[in-house]
């Protein structure tokens, strides 16, 4: 081709200098009010994105009629097409853009140009006045409607929108008559007026009331208009409909046939006849509402009246009206909304148009052949009407051309796309003179709808003829396991010169990877294989191979060519691992996995597919194909099976298949299932401690078991209850020691709850009662083994340890205890005082003998020694026969008693029937007188008249008497001290009785060692017998007894019986005459009394 009379030096820097790729900036974003002016300046997008203006032509590709741009500036300007927002197709009613579309060249070295994308938000302003669809707007109001009433009124509309569509409603004047007031209330974003009765309506004073109602938008300054408000009183209707629903939605596809129902609306009257017949019709739809959708007005279904198509309507917003059949009709309201489902019924669209310095007319672009790679060659816009996945749009270039397409810009959105149209590889004008590019969009659609368009690309020759292959990569295909030196394919390349220049020569290029595998045929451009390939080894081998003209200089094609291996099934399946071992824990529920095994195979598709097999298959395992899990049919308890061997088998998908086999081992792991078990000692046990134990002696063991192992059969020992003394201790391996020294408190049965506890987690243990009978002697099993039973139905929590009475015992003791100190302290008292008066009664005599005369002082003390005691001879036999004086003065000096009276203000008299050996005279009918004993009377002078109470007579041992005494004197019991009286009555026949024992340690000493001698008074009244208070009276020692303190005469000087006074003469009753120191059947004889000398 010739070339332009252009200097060469520019031409060379054209060739040579780089050509970038076309990029598209991110989109730029303007604001302008609507109705501008024509020349009014949006905005420079060259500047927003920083682009340089110098040397640039800016071109407007899209936003034609209403923009222009500067060409030389980059200046954004509107033209003198006005810019209307309300006759624009807005996506949204609150944002309505204008796009547009400038490429910039650089006109110095022509460089690929940037695309420019950006929107022009149009603002709307307030040019439109809300209006009513009826200068006169009519409505009915039935009389005696409630105040409160809430009556809706038709709504005007304001093609603006925002701030600028309607605002506000109010009524002019003061013609509401006091009978009605407007409120706003807003539904769905829309402004609603409302008419609200306040007062009564009477059809008979007045039908009709016209109000002038003004709506105002919300633009500044506001737009304003009115209408003619009409309402007609109309009798009464007493209930409206009322619909079900106060909103209804719905969806309809696009396309749908006549007559496919979309929804239905419901309202109820609660009138009869025809007041309750409802009549539903459209109110506020738009005129497509009406023409595309039917309303059923008795049954309130919508349906398809003519078909939708969502490309123009999108969605249907109305409001239905329910009204009755009365005279005068009451209707009610709800909101419809219904969406128009897409349906793929648009094909994409595919516009190409030119851009830069490429031009196009009449769909044809020229180019010339030695551009560079990537060179736009014009920009394609798909775009479809549908949406969603209908309208997700994908473009292709059909056919082998050395073009394609690449996005134009990041902003694209789903429904609108752009493409840069661009080379592939070097254009070649005697290869190729034109191109026919067919492009092709296919949207995702169910089915996918598709179009395409085409342009053609004319090739501006450029002298530059290389040889060219006829495909850039040639593939092949061949099975491994070849025949060597076979040829597997021929290259051919063309080149348009002539002559020697057209003459090719075909080589491999230099490739280590496959250096002797291929070789070529120079000439013919065959190429061979010159081995055995392996897939397994290698799949694809890929080389250049050249095509070099005989010019000069030599021009050189390449192209690629590319040997795919093909497979065959030589190769086994083949585990990871020789052989697989897992580990599970026990108690995994049926269909666990346990374990993974990975099997591969060299081979490829069918060959390479592997079955796994369990092998044999006796239940217990399974294995999944494709994961090679393994899972379990049974639950593993490792107590019962530790381990699980089988074989897998792998088989591949080849002809013939060929297999593998491998070994699985499965360990089940223990885990904590078993609560330790207690084999020593039963609960029902115990163990006897001697209370002398060691400390630290190993007083019982306690052993357990668990059928678990390693740290679950971990077991230890504690003590968590029935040791509050803590007196034990356990130690880790169970042997339960004493650690403290075992006191009286702690005899008695010791519960102690042994916890053993494993090591698993979460542990478990098992509780032991261990019973100790801590006692010096083991008598009473049956107690023990009772303290046992009643310990195994005694909770836990409580503790048993040791004598629980013996707290409250010592509690009782130590009361005891302190009560007896006292009565001892009490005693001590009485003895010293008692003592003291002893000591000083021996220092005087005083006494009374019977037969003398009273006015005798009888209680001066006689000029004798106090310590007189009377002796008697141990070694001598006791004389035979002596006197009655004799043998009873030797009675009383051989016996010393005490007798302590209970009463205050007695003094003894003393009545003595007495049990006497054999041969001893009858001292009891002698003390049995029919004549009383004179009174004794003390005198307060008497240095020895305390002791003269207490002293009643010497007896024989083993004797006993009942003392009586008058009011003479006064005794105390053993706690108080005597009183005394100077002048006492001498009798008194209402006396108590006391019971005086005397008894000696032995019979035959009786009357020769007066210290052998004891005296008790039980102190015992008239009406008690022997063994009510024969033990529990206090006990006095032996005191001496002088034995001239008495005389045993009675008044007249006879010795005879005496008689009580108080029994009228006869015996007392509780007289007695046993002797225990001889049978009873040795009775005492009575001797007659006789006269004492001296009497």
């Amino acid at each position: 081709m010739d070339l332009p009379c252009v200097p060469t030096l520019l031409w060379l820097l054209l060739f040579l200098w780089p050509l970038p790729v076309c990029r598209a900036q991110n989109s730029v974003k303007f604001s302008l009010p609507e109705e501008q002016p024509p020349n009014t300046l949006i905005g420079n997008p060259g500047e927003t994105l920083g682009l340089e203006k110098n040397n640039r032509l800016f071109k407007l590709e899209i936003g034609k009629p209403f923009l222009r741009v500067d060409e030389t500036g980059g200046n954004l300007y509107t033209t003198e097409t006005p810019i209307d927002r309300e006759d624009m197709s807005c996506e949204s009613p609150m944002e309505c853009f204008l796009e547009f579309e400038i490429s910039v060249t650089d006109t110095l070295y022509y460089t690929v140009p940037v695309l420019v994308e950006g929107k022009v938000l149009i603002v709307d302003i307030n040019d439109n006045t809300p209006s009513f669809s009826s200068p006169v707007i009519s409505i009915s109001i039935p009389e005696h409607t409630n105040a409160g009433t809430i009556v809706n009124i038709p709504t005007a509309t304001d093609r603006d929108a925002g701030t600028n569509g309607v605002a506000s409603y109010e009524v002019l004047g003061t013609e509401t008559h006091g009978l009605f007031s407007l409120q706003v209330a807003e539904e769905h974003g829309e402004k609603l007026p409302q008419l609200i009765v306040t007062g009564r309506l009477d059809r008979e004073q007045r039908d009709t009331y016209d109000l002038t109602i003004r709506v105002v938008d919300g633009g500044k300054p506001p737009r304003t208009s009115t209408a003619i408000l009409r309402i007609a009183v109309l009798d009464i209707n007493d209930n409206a409909p009322k619909f079900e629903r106060s909103s209804y939605e719905g969806t309809v596809e696009e396309n749908s046939p006549v007559g496919t129902s979309i929804l239905q609306v419901r309202a109820t009257d609660l009138d009869l006849g025809d007041n309750s017949q409802i009549e539903y019709t459209f109110a506020q739809a738009a005129e497509s509402a009406r023409r595309l959708l039917r309303l059923d007005k008795s049954s309130g279904w919508i349906t398809v009246q003519r078909p939708v198509d969502r490309e123009q309507v999108s969605q249907f917003k109305f409001f239905v009206h329910a009204k009755d059949k009365a005279p005068i009709p009451k209707q009610d309201r709800a909101a419809v909304i219904i969406t128009v489902r897409d349906k793929n019924d648009n094909a994409p669209s595919i516009e190409i148009r030119g851009i830069g310095l490429v031009t196009h007319k009449d769909g044809v672009a020229n180019i010339d052949e030695d551009v560079s790679i990537d060179s736009p060659v014009a920009v394609v816009q798909v775009s479809d009407r549908d949406e969603g996945e209908n309208a997700a749009v994908t473009c292709i270039v059909a056919g082998d051309v050395p073009f394609q397409l690449k996005p134009a810009s990041g902003s694209s959105s789903e429904r609108k796309k752009k493409f840069f149209l661009q080379t592939t590889t070097p254009l070649d004008y005697e290869s190729v003179q034109e191109y026919l590019i067919e492009i092709v969009a296919v949207d995702s659609g169910n089915p996918p709808l598709s179009s395409s368009n085409t342009l053609k690309v004319q090739v501006v020759d450029v002298n530059d003829n290389a040889p060219v292959f006829t495909q850039n990569v040639i593939r092949v295909s061949l099975h491994e396991n070849n025949q060597p030196y076979n040829t597997i394919v021929k290259v051919e390349a063309t080149d348009a010169d002539s002559g020697s220049n057209a003459e090719l020569t075909y080589s491999l290029h230099p490739d280590s990877s496959t250096q002797g595998l291929f070789d070529i045929n120079p000439d013919t451009g065959e190429i061979r294989v010159n081995s055995i390939l392996d897939r397994e080894e290698q799949e694809h081998y890929e080389f250049k191979v050249a095509a070099a003209d005989k010019g000069t200089p030599s021009l050189k094609g390449t192209a690629t060519v590319v040997v795919n291996v093909l497979d065959e099934n030589d190769n086994d399946p083949k585990f990871m691992l020789n052989s697989y071992s897992f580990s599970v824990r026990e108690n995994l529920p049926p269909s666990s996995p346990v374990g993974m095994v990975t099997v591969t195979d060299a081979d490829k598709d069918m060959n390479a597919q592997v079955t796994l097999f369990v092998d044999p298959d006796n239940g217990e395992f399974e294995i999944q194909n494709g994961t090679g899990t393994i899972l379990s049919r049974v639950s593993f308890d490792r107590e019962r099976q530790s381990t699980y061997t089988f074989q897998l088998k792998a088989v591949d998908g080849g002809t013939p298949p060929r297999s593998a086999y491998v070994s699985v081992t499965i360990n089940v792991l223990d885990e904590n299932d078993n609560t330790p078990f207690i084999t020593q000692p039963s609960n029902s046990t115990f163990q006897h401690m001697n209370p002398l134990t060691t400390i630290g002696a190993q007083v019982d063991q306690v052993k357990a078991e668990d059928m678990d192992i390693g740290a679950n059969a971990n077991l230890t020992y504690s003590i968590v209850g029935g040791n509050p003394f803590d007196l034990f201790q356990v130690s880790p391996g169970g042997s339960v020691t004493l650690e403290k020294e075992i006191l009286r408190r702690h005899y008695g049965l010791h519960r102690l709850v042994v916890r053993v506890t494993d090591g698993g987690t979460p542990a478990r243990f098992a509780t032991a009662l261990v019973h100790i009978y801590v006692n010096d002697t083991m008598v009473n099993v049956s107690l023990v083994e009772a303290l046992v039973g009643h310990s195994l139905n005694t909770p836990l929590d409580v503790d048993i340890a040791g004598d629980p009475e013996y707290e409250k015992s010592k509690q009782r003791s130590n009361v005891l205890f302190g009560v007896i100190a006292g009565i001892i302290a009490v005693i001590l008292v009485i003895v010293i005082v008692v003592l003291i008066r002893y000591c000083r009664q021996k220092e005087a005599k005083s006494g009374y003998q019977a037969g003398k005369k009273e006015s005798k002082d009888l209680y001066t003390p006689k000029q004798t020694n106090k310590n007189i005691k009377h002796k008697i001879k141990k070694n001598k036999p006791p004389k035979p026969s002596k006197p009655l004086e004799d043998d009873e003065t030797g009675a009383q000096r051989g016996l010393q008693f005490n007798l302590i009276n209970e009463s205050s203000s007695d003094s003894p008299r003393i009545h003595l029937p007495l049990n006497c050996n054999p041969g001893s005279p009858d001292l009891g009918r002698h003390y049995r007188s029919n004549s009383p004993l004179p009174s004794i009377q003390l005198h307060p002078q008497s240095p020895t008249a305390g002791k003269k109470h207490q002293v009643v007579q010497d007896l024989p041992a083993t004797n006993t008497f009942v003392g009586t005494g008058d009011n003479n004197s006064t005794g105390s019991d053993q706690y108080s001290d005597y009183s005394y009286k100077a002048n006492p009555p001498k009798y008194n026949k209402q006396l108590p009785h006391r019971r005086v024992t005397f008894s000696t340690a032995n019979q035959s000493q009786d009357l020769q060692d007066p210290s052998q001698h004891s005296y008790y008074d039980s102190g015992l009244e008239e009406s008690e017998t022997p063994s009510s208070k024969s033990s529990s009276g206090p006990r006095l020692g032996p005191l001496a007894l002088p034995e001239d303190h008495y005389e045993r005469t009675t008044p007249d000087g006879s010795i005879g019986e005496m008689e009580h006074p108080e029994n009228g003469g006869k015996e007392h009753p509780e007289e007695t005459h046993a002797d225990t120191r001889r049978p009873p059947s040795q009775g005492c004889s009575r001797r007659p009394s006789r006269p004492r000398p001296g009497t």
